[in-house]
């Protein structure tokens, strides 16, 4: 289960928080660059239950203009391929500023994933929460492009 690096074909597994998946699935920028590295076998999403309804419910916002339709589309066609789903246990961490960021702490941590990739200011400011480094897009690609 643990993170496997080595070796040009190696997948990488990562848990993605919500704003960089709406960022990587919506829009052109760094981001979208995961969308095609998932969609290859470099990188492997990596989602427990919480994480995806978060992912749905923030897709649902008004500023985003999706119908339900939409959402399930881009959920299912351009996602759910390509994750791999775990189970995680909720944990408490004292140092987190958000309580709802806690869920993807706990999947990484379930999952047993070296990164977690945000975009969320107060998760970057961690840096590292036991084996799980947290890092921004620009910071998680580098590792990306040496795995092709």
């Amino acid at each position: 289960m643990g993170q496997t690096t080595q070796g040009p074909s190696a997948v990488i597994r990562a848990v993605l928080d919500t704003n960089v998946i709406v960022s990587a699935l919506l829009f052109s920028g760094p981001p979208s660059q995961l969308v095609s590295a998932w969609q290859s076998g470099r990188l492997r999403p990596v989602v427990a239950a919480p994480v995806l309804e978060e992912y749905i419910r923030v897709l649902a916002y008004p500023k985003f203009t999706l119908t339900r339709a939409e959402i399930h589309g881009l959920i299912e066609a351009e996602l759910l391929p390509f994750v791999e789903t775990v189970t995680a246990t909720p944990v408490v961490i004292p140092t987190l500023r958000d309580p709802d960021d806690a869920h993807f702490i706990a999947c990484a941590m379930a999952a047993g994933v070296r990164w977690l990739v945000s975009g969320d200011g107060d998760l970057l400011s961690l840096h590292r929460i036991k084996s799980v480094e947290i890092l921004s897009v620009a910071a998680f690609l580098p590792h990306l492009k040496g795995n092709r």
